[in-house]
């Protein structure tokens, strides 16, 4: 169930802790996340799966209610978005050996 304050942004959303569990089951917090599927930066594939890194703050909504505020964290060290430097092949013949 979407909230209906909830206003979708990209890669951000809302956990809001739940208030009466059914059962013991039940979750702690519920709520909604939209991510930029199109933006796979900052994620990696592991067994076909898609992993994004998440990043959350606690806030006060302004009836007082505590929430937790998500975001897909997509920042790449920029050590790791260098590429590995290219290593020049050199073909060598039969020819090319002196012996």
């Amino acid at each position: 169930m979407i909230e209906k304050t909830f206003k979708p942004f990209p890669d951000g959303g809302k956990l809001r802790a739940t208030i009466s569990k059914r059962t013991p089951l039940s979750p702690d917090y519920w709520g909604d996340i939209a991510i930029n599927l199109n933006d796979t930066a900052g994620t990696r594939v592991e067994d076909g799966l898609t992993i994004f890194k998440l990043s959350g703050w606690k806030k006060v909504d302004s009836s007082g209610k505590t929430y937790l505020s998500v975001s897909v964290d997509r920042y790449v060290p920029e050590t790791a978005q260098t590429p590995a430097p290219k290593v020049k092949q050199v073909e060598v013949s039969d020819d090319d050996i002196p012996f």
